[in-house]
């Protein structure tokens, strides 16, 4: 099928083709997944219609933002996380965002060569998305992206934010669940932290926990955030403990879609 991103198409033209290809996106098709995607990205009155079509979010998915600062191994866990979903028989999306190349305006680190064990795995789907100048930590589609996925019916959508620090709060109006990394030996950092990534975090996750300083780190964390858990990305120590906080929140959330209303607040001190 040929579905130009631009040149002059009439509207009719337009949404015939969008509907054929959110018909293919149902089918878990990963070219025409990739082609909404960019569509959404581009924008234009293609990118409106697949918009349109794709209707609002269906909660369907369990979306998951990952963050925090530049070095905190979030890509390294995220891979955990995808081969702990993939063992739980699920299908996962990443949504990998990273700054603008100057020269092309697309990601400058393809995150398909950071995970690219899973290149290969059916059941993984993974795309990295330029910021192109949005500020927030997310790419402006990120959003419209999360919703292509759910249509494809993807049980897991992880975000990765661009990892530049306190002002990633975006992804708290898009994921679920968020995550923040962060490694050990912080000191001082934890106080401005507080102030940004550590407030919308749901869940805090000490990264390298075998490196010195990691229970000092956890210490000083867990006197201010109620989840928090120390993980070895580069070995999966730690992450079914993540999986099953993330799990529960999902949980809570379903009680609460049934009409129970639990506290999430309440659950985080709980766990």
């Amino acid at each position: 099928m040929v579905f130009p991103e631009v040149g002059p198409m009439t509207r009719t033209q337009v949404t015939t083709d969008v509907a054929s290809l959110i018909e293919q996106v149902k089918t878990g098709d990963v070219r025409a997944l990739s082609r909404a995607i960019t569509l959404l990205e581009i924008g234009g009155p293609n990118g409106a219609a697949v918009s349109q079509r794709l209707g609002p979010r269906r909660g369907r998915a369990n979306v998951i933002g990952v963050t925090g600062y530049p070095g905190a191994g979030k890509s390294t866990l995220i891979a955990q996380l995808i081969a702990a979903y993939r063992r739980l028989g699920m299908t996962v999306g990443v949504l990998a965002v990273d700054i603008s190349s100057r020269v092309t305006g697309g990601a400058l680190l393809g995150d398909r060569i950071r995970m690219q064990d899973w290149a290969a795995d059916a059941g993984v789907y993974i795309r990295s998305m330029a910021t192109r100048g949005h500020a927030g930590g997310l790419a402006r589609a990120t959003g419209d992206a999360v919703r292509v996925l759910e249509t494809a019916e993807y049980d897991v959508v992880l975000i990765e934010t661009i990892g530049v620090g306190q002002g990633e709060l975006d992804v708290m109006d898009v994921a679920a669940t968020v995550v923040a990394v962060v490694a050990p030996g912080l000191g001082d950092e934890v106080q401005a932290m507080k102030a940004g990534l550590l407030e919308v975090a749901h869940i805090v996750v000490v990264n390298k926990g075998d490196h010195p300083g990691a229970e000092t780190t956890l210490r000083d964390l867990r006197e201010w955030c109620p989840s928090v858990l120390k993980v070895v990305a580069t070995t999966g120590e730690g992450v079914g403990d993540l999986l099953a906080l993330i799990a529960e929140r999902r949980r809570m959330r379903d009680l609460a879609a049934s009409g129970i209303r639990p506290s999430l607040r309440s659950a985080r001190r709980q766990s």
